[in-house]
């Protein structure tokens, strides 16, 4: 009986362990009252001096989510003994905003020392983002911890990739506990942003569910003659590229999808109904973006006192 007793107290206090781990919207209220302030500045001024900065940032929370959860593994550069994620396919040549990032750490630790994690800064960063260009607010969930491993693999397997298909775009949502609904928000963010020649190619030259005269345009800056162009940038929301908006449905309406991945999402499959209805209603768009970015930021999360709080952003503790 005592084992027993003493088991259900061990089942207890794990329970009120995992409560008290949770993501909170006021976690750094006591430890670090200037956190969100001081990030909200940084994302700022770097949006002002280069408007597609945001679309980097809010990149670089979906590429960390989706790989390990979200915990900053994205962040961690290679060493000598240690390969992370930057130099993963869907990463290579195209992440970008690291400096930006350790410039707000930097201004982070100044004011509250070893305290706010990089995972934390990457998740308000991606709102921040937003907001600056033009788009709704949400409140961020805080408290996720740094992670002192990264996965290269996970990376190359995980992140969903431009030459996806319907079918696979909702399965790469739905492993990591993402409804298609969610997906078919986040791909929203296209509405800021650009992409690569080597990621359009193959939809301006070989699909058909595009617009013919957006296709020609494009092919001037991207070759069909591999790997001339690779990469030269289009943005993926030729309507308002700067500011955050509904207008990337409106364009997949009229089949003007940079990426097959897009115009995927508007091809007489099982989310037509979803992109007519954010292409025409603003508001349903941005309540459907912001739980859905929430719900990405709840992806596996480091906590309590699993991980580190990084000191600086592309390195583990030493």
């Amino acid at each position: 009986m005592a084992s027993a007793s003493c088991l259900s107290l061990l089942v207890l206090v794990a329970l009120a362990s995992a409560a008290s781990a949770q993501l909170s919207s006021t976690f750094y209220d006591t430890s670090c009252p200037n956190a969100l302030s001081t990030i909200k500045s940084g994302v700022a001024a770097a949006v002002a001096q280069e408007a597609r900065m945001g679309a980097s940032l809010l990149r670089l929370h979906f590429h960390d989510c989706f790989v390990q959860g979200c915990d900053a593994s994205v962040l961690l550069n290679d060493t000598a003994t240690f390969t992370g994620e930057q130099g993963a396919n869907p990463n290579a040549g195209s992440i970008r905003g690291f400096n930006v990032v350790d410039n707000i750490k930097a201004q982070v630790e100044a004011v509250c020392p070893q305290t706010v994690s990089c995972a934390d800064i990457l998740a308000v960063a991606a709102r921040d983002s937003v907001v600056a260009l033009g788009g709704p607010s949400w409140t961020v969930l805080l408290g996720r911890r740094d992670s002192t491993t990264a996965s290269l693999s996970q990376a190359n397997s995980d992140l969903p990739a431009p030459s996806l298909d319907l079918a696979n775009l909702i399965a790469a949502f739905a492993n990591k506990g993402l409804s298609t609904t969610d997906m078919v928000a986040l791909s929203g963010a296209h509405t800021i942003g650009q992409a690569q020649c080597q990621n359009f190619r193959a939809h301006i030259y070989n699909d058909t569910n595009i617009n013919s005269a957006f296709a020609t345009s494009l092919k001037a800056n991207c070759p069909a003659a591999s790997p001339n162009g690779d990469t030269n940038l289009a943005p993926l929301d030729t309507t308002t590229p700067n500011t955050f908006d509904n207008a990337y449905y409106n364009n997949l309406l009229s089949q003007k999808g940079l990426l097959h991945s897009d115009q995927q999402l508007f091809n007489g499959g099982s989310t037509d109904n979803t992109v007519m209805n954010y292409a025409s209603n603003t508001a349903a768009f941005s309540s459907a973006f912001t739980t859905a970015i929430v719900n990405m930021g709840n992806i596996s999360p480091l906590t309590g006192t699993q991980g580190q709080i990084r000191l600086s952003c592309w390195k583990v503790n030493s």
